[in-house]
């Protein structure tokens, strides 16, 4: 099977692979999470009262959709959103205090799961394997603008 060696069929494979076990240790913590959902809560953290378009952009998300996942994050009261002071249809995200602690626990529960993304590397060859990725998502990003 040549599809097997393209690199659009091993990313899609290793995104299964990684979704698999984020979502197994969510599983196991008692956390229903997701991935994106994780990475938004991410990107608040970072940057609290970030608005639901600055969230898309930060985690690479369509902008069309990054609203329902607010909606479950806000669902699950990890996430509140204020009218934006400078312009009223925009929405302010922030972590609410439940929401904080979420991210605190599960994040070193996040950093520990990821040599189990790519099990059978070495740790020099994950971290090339890193490497070679950001820098394709880079050239990928800059000729998209």
């Amino acid at each position: 099977m040549k599809a097997s060696r393209m690199a659009g069929h091993l990313v899609r494979r290793l995104n299964q692979l990684s979704t698999q076990v984020f979502s197994k240790r969510m599983q196991d913590t008692g956390l229903d999470l997701t991935p994106v959902q994780f990475a938004a809560m991410d990107a608040i953290s970072a940057r609290p009262g970030i608005d639901q378009a600055g969230v898309a952009a930060q985690i690479a998300y369509d902008r069309a959709t990054i609203g329902g996942v607010i909606d479950r994050l806000e669902q699950k009261g990890f996430v509140a959103r204020t009218v934006c002071k400078h312009d009223r249809r925009a929405r302010e995200v922030r972590l609410t205090e439940k929401g904080a602690e979420v991210f605190t626990d599960i994040l070193p529960v996040v950093t520990e799961l990821q040599g189990e993304i790519l099990p059978g590397l070495s740790p020099e060859e994950a971290a090339r394997f890193l490497e070679l990725a950001e820098k394709a998502i880079r050239a990928a990003s800059a000729d998209a603008t």
